[in-house]
C-alpha cells in the first residue's frame, strides 16, 4: 500500500511539469531560426527580424551584444536619398550631378558634401573647397579660388 502511495504521490508531482515542458518545447519549434525570412520580430529566435540587404525581404538575424536589432545599411558608395540609409550616416551628393551617394565621414566625424574644385565656375562661396568664389576681374564669371594671404581670406588674384 505504502508503494502504491508513492507512486500516486510521484505521478502528480510530474503532472504539472510534463504540460510545461511541452509547451515551452512547442513554443521553440514555431520560432525561426537565423537566416529564415520572417515578418515581424516575434517570429523568430532571436526576436530580431530585419532586412540584411538590398533586397526588402526580411531575415531572423542575431541581436547585438548590447541587445539591439539592427538592419543592414548601405555601405560607401550606394546611392542614397537619406543618411539613416547608410552604414556611414552620411549621404551626401558626390560630383556635379544631384543623385545622392553614401559616403565616408571625416576623422571629426563630420559628413561633408562634395564641393568644387579651384577654378570651377560657382555662384556661392559654399560650392567651394576652398570656401571662396569671387570674379578674378570685372568681367569673367565666378570662381573658385584658394584662399591666399597671411590670414587665408578670399582675395582676388
Amino acid at each position: 500500500m505504502a508503494s502504491a502511495g508513492h507512486l500516486l504521490l510521484l505521478l502528480l508531482c510530474l503532472l504539472p511539469v510534463a504540460p510545461v515542458l511541452t509547451i515551452k518545447r512547442y513554443q521553440h519549434l514555431s520560432h525561426k531560426s537565423i537566416g529564415e525570412p520572417c515578418e515581424t520580430h516575434s517570429e523568430c529566435q532571436s526576436d530580431c527580424c530585419v532586412t540584411n540587404s538590398l533586397n526588402p525581404q526580411k531575415f531572423c538575424t542575431a541581436q547585438t551584444v548590447f541587445q539591439q536589432c539592427l538592419s543592414w545599411k548601405k555601405p560607401n558608395g550606394y546611392i542614397c536619398k537619406d543618411h539613416l540609409e547608410c552604414q556611414s550616416k552620411c549621404c551626401v551628393v558626390n560630383n556635379y550631378g544631384v543623385q545622392t551617394y553614401c559616403k565616408a565621414k571625416t576623422i571629426f566625424l563630420q559628413c561633408l558634401p562634395w564641393r568644387k574644385p579651384n577654378w570651377d565656375y560657382c555662384d556661392y562661396h559654399s560650392e567651394c573647397r576652398s570656401k571662396c568664389c569671387i570674379r578674378l576681374n570685372e568681367l569673367s564669371p565666378n570662381r573658385c579660388v584658394p584662399q591666399s594671404g597671411i590670414l587665408l581670406q578670399c582675395l582676388p588674384w
